[in-house]
């Protein structure tokens, strides 16, 4: 019996040329395709960062005119300021000269008038501390301080006295400067080293009698220990006191 030939068939599973063509067709697309979203997408950024860049170089550039704004804002603000503080000192000038002028035809107005109030000040001055444990009826004017040399070094505008107590009172016509409160603070340990007759033995007070008084040489006195009278018109009010007032004794 003849033997029969077979054949066997083709593995479905090979790739054919036409299959692989296929792929390889379908990978290009694939590749063209992300190709072109990238590029596009790489379109859209340059775009965008391009956008980005003219906003932020706008935004530098109108910073900038601001800053250059309010430069010259400032610097104008400079100028007037400058241009008033000139103006201010002119006018000072102008002041003082006219001032000079007037003390030099009044002459010695400004003593007559100092010793005027030291006189509207002195009368019954000791009636303002009658709350307190003082007698002081005695006053003296215009008493000096001397050392151990007889050189005076200082003196003593109204000398208020009792048995036991003085008060020193230094009179301004105006007091407006807080040093001036520190020159009666020293004043006051003169009188206490170099005491006169009246102070000897006895203890020492001190006040400020003014014509006009700054509210901080009021309480700048006051944190001293100091009292403060003012003068209004003819009288003589004692300035109020802080509840933590303690007057001083040298």
């Amino acid at each position: 019996m003849p033997a029969t030939q077979t054949t066997r068939p083709e593995d479905s599973h090979t790739p054919t040329f036409e299959t692989v063509w296929a792929a390889l067709q379908k990978t290009d697309r694939l590749i063209t395709e992300n190709a072109r979203k990238a590029e596009q997408r790489f379109e859209e950024d340059k775009l965008r960062w391009e956008a980005d860049r003219l906003r932020w170089k706008e935004e530098a550039e109108q910073r900038q005119k601001e800053e250059e704004l309010r430069q010259k804002e400032a610097e104008q603000r400079q100028k007037e300021a400058e241009k008033r503080q000139k103006e201010e000192e002119l006018r000072w000038e102008k002041a003082e000269i006219r001032w000079r002028r007037i003390e030099k035809n009044l002459g010695g107005l400004g003593d007559s008038m100092g010793q005027l109030i030291e006189t509207l000040i002195a009368a019954r001055l000791w009636e303002k501390f009658t709350a307190y444990p003082y007698n002081l009826k005695r006053a003296y004017q215009r008493v000096n301080i001397y050392n151990e040399d007889s050189r005076a070094v200082t003196d003593i505008d109204i000398l208020l006295a009792d048995t036991e107590w003085v008060m020193a009172v230094e009179v301004k016509r105006e007091s407006t400067d807080l040093r001036e409160v520190d020159r009666h603070i020293k004043r006051m340990k003169l009188i206490r080293e170099y005491p006169p007759a009246e102070v000897k033995g006895k203890k020492l007070l001190g006040a400020f009698a003014c014509g006009v008084v700054s509210p901080e040489v009021r309480n700048y006195a006051h944190e001293a220990g100091f009292f403060v009278l003012e003068l209004k018109g003819e009288a003589v009010d004692l300035a109020p006191l802080p509840r933590d007032f303690s007057p001083g004794i040298w």
